[in-house]
């Protein structure tokens, strides 16, 4: 087992493989039905994912994106069948709309026991064309498990999480972990990422599974979440240029 990546099993079928050598400290996470397993994120693309993948199962794997950021499409090159939502095709099979240098800078930004192959020189984001386009209520068929698509953009235009009905587990991507909740960014959307956490609050949530940091983290952050867009809004604040808003266990930006 490549031991970059760290896995985690959360039920014998459902497994996290993360990074945390890295100071992303990225989740991603494999499920297995009985007839094909969906990974989802592909990682930063520092080292083969795909190889840990196939350790763990034999099943035909289909790489679906939370969204097309850099330190989540990573991996994605070592797969044949990819989905990403619609609103974020054209970043992954066009432009992506980071420039190199600054994802280079970003990802060698903290010190970090990268693998010796590794060549931050060499590095490339992962481009190419999806095979599956994902939209807000698609449901993806696993045998015995089914993942709901759900739209919740704001960090970014295409951002979905995925909820799987059974187990009652939402795959949060980056909408909701313990850290920096990053809207600031000119293709973010504070408004959007505010009615988004309010948007996920509709499901029976048992567990979330975060992209990123603490990986065992309470359901009740979404709501103290919540309350924290809640809060920048009554006092009029939710909107770019404003700042960072400190809470306990996590920060907004915006």
């Amino acid at each position: 087992m490549d031991d970059w990546f760290t896995v985690e099993e959360i039920d014998s079928h459902t497994f996290a493989i993360s990074e945390y050598k890295h100071w992303e400290e990225t989740h991603c996470y494999l499920l297995c039905g009985q007839r094909r397993a969906v990974l989802i994120d592909a990682g930063l693309g520092i080292s083969n994912i795909k190889a840990v993948v196939d350790e763990l199962t034999e099943l035909p794997v289909m790489a679906v994106a939370t969204h097309i950021h850099w330190d989540h499409i990573g991996g994605l090159k070592h797969f044949d069948t990819i989905a990403v939502h619609e609103s974020e095709k054209d970043w992954l099979s066009v432009r992506f709309p980071i420039p190199p240098q600054a994802v280079k800078k970003s990802l060698t930004r903290c010190s970090c026991d990268f693998p010796e192959d590794f060549d931050i020189d060499d590095y490339q984001v992962f481009q190419g064309m999806p095979q599956r386009i994902l939209h807000d209520g698609d449901r993806l068929d696993l045998g015995g498990r089914e993942i709901h698509v759900i739209h919740t953009p704001g960090h970014s235009p295409g951002h979905c999480c995925f909820y799987e009905l059974g187990r009652n587990y939402l795959y949060s991507g980056d909408l909701i972990y313990k850290g920096c909740l990053h809207a600031f960014y000119p293709s973010t959307d504070p408004q959007l990422f505010y009615e988004s956490v309010r948007k996920i609050r509709e499901y029976q949530i048992a567990k979330v599974l975060p992209g990123h940091h603490q990986l065992d983290i309470p359901v009740s952050l979404i709501g103290e979440i919540e309350d924290g867009f809640a809060q920048i809004e009554q006092n009029g604040l939710l909107e770019h240029g404003n700042g960072l808003f400190e809470f306990r266990g996590f920060q907004i930006q915006i």
